[in-house]
């Protein structure tokens, strides 16, 4: 009688140990409005099993706090307010994180791919001496993960064995999460001096358009170095207003001057996966491609035949496209 006992004591059900998993995700957002990949994250933090926590640290974030609360899956929200978190550096948020996770022992924290996620969980992952698993796509159990590697040529199986998981979440991967019935939560973040002593956020220029932003966009339209200039640019950007499109490129074209960097799709720009993603002009660079090959449907515009784009591409056409946009412009 008493080894059957000890038989259920010690081997405790999986589902005993997923109870004990925690996530811990840290909300991306301009103060005003959520960032989509927070969405996203969330759908990941869960995959990994147990309670989601969303971080909302910023200045006046009461509308951005409420936002997180309604995501669906999401139990609490914690809110950090004041200006040692203006500009959201990365040297002021890891203090708070880690003191947030001192508290709550979560077992995973979770961010965005993007260049806020990836500015602060490494340091996060340093200061816990765990190693960070980056930009993954897929989520098979706790602590097993797959991403890309090779500028998305293979695909790797990561298991992690630290206590803490540090996780970046390639949005594109994941569909953002839902509304919730009722809304989570919502708490008092750790208080304490987490001004950064070292960096002070000054001032932020942002680009201003109406157009949708290229990691929101369910259309992209993306030139590259066979533009041949920022002005011949412009065919690109009417054609994207009459199709209500994002306006996307290659690095060739950014490092060209053609276009600001902000539009850079790519390995070291923004990964997108649009449900039209249309490429004029562009050779098709593994570059590139690591960050637009997810797209639902490619359209390929080049006048070379064997361009490496028309490989991954749904639709090619092989022509001029100083001849081919404008009539597709007047046609629209």
């Amino acid at each position: 009688m008493f080894a059957r006992c000890s038989s259920s004591l010690v081997r405790p059900s999986a589902q005993g140990f997923r109870r004990f998993q925690s996530t811990l995700v840290v909300a991306e957002h301009n103060n005003e409005t959520l960032n989509p990949i927070t969405a996203n994250a969330v759908t990941a933090a869960k995959k990994l099993g147990g309670d989601v926590t969303v971080l909302v640290a910023g200045t006046k974030v009461g509308p951005v706090s409420e936002a997180a609360a309604k995501l669906d899956g999401v139990k609490k929200v914690l809110v950090a307010e004041g200006d040692a978190y203006k500009g959201l550096l990365a040297e002021s948020l890891t203090p708070l994180i880690l003191a947030t996770q001192e508290q709550h022992k979560f077992t995973h924290i979770v961010a965005g791919a993007t260049a806020f996620g990836k500015a602060v969980l490494p340091r996060i992952a340093a200061k816990l001496d765990v190693s960070p698993v980056s930009d993954i796509i897929g989520v098979q159990s706790a602590d097993t993960f797959v991403r890309t590697i090779y500028a998305g040529n293979a695909i790797q199986t990561v298991k992690s064995k630290d206590a803490v998981k540090v996780i970046t979440v390639r949005g594109t991967n994941f569909e953002p999460t839902g509304a919730a019935g009722s809304a989570a939560a919502i708490e008092k973040a750790p208080e304490g001096d987490f001004v950064s002593k070292t960096t002070e956020f000054v001032s932020q220029e942002l680009t201003k358009s109406d157009r949708p932003s290229l990691t929101a966009a369910k259309i992209i339209v993306s030139g590259g170095r066979g533009m041949k200039s920022g002005d011949n640019f412009k065919m690109l950007y009417d054609l994207a207003d009459k199709w209500g499109a994002a306006v996307g490129a290659s690095r060739a074209a950014v490092d060209a001057g053609y276009v600001p960097n902000d539009l850079q799709i790519g390995q070291t720009g923004k990964i997108v996966a649009p449900e039209l993603y249309v490429a004029i002009g562009i050779s098709g660079a593994i570059q590139h491609l690591a960050g637009m090959k997810d797209s639902k449907t490619i359209v390929a515009i080049n006048k070379d035949a064997e361009a490496p784009i028309f490989q991954v591409a749904d639709y090619g056409l092989v022509a001029d496209l100083f001849k081919v946009v404008p009539e597709i412009n007047e046609k629209c």
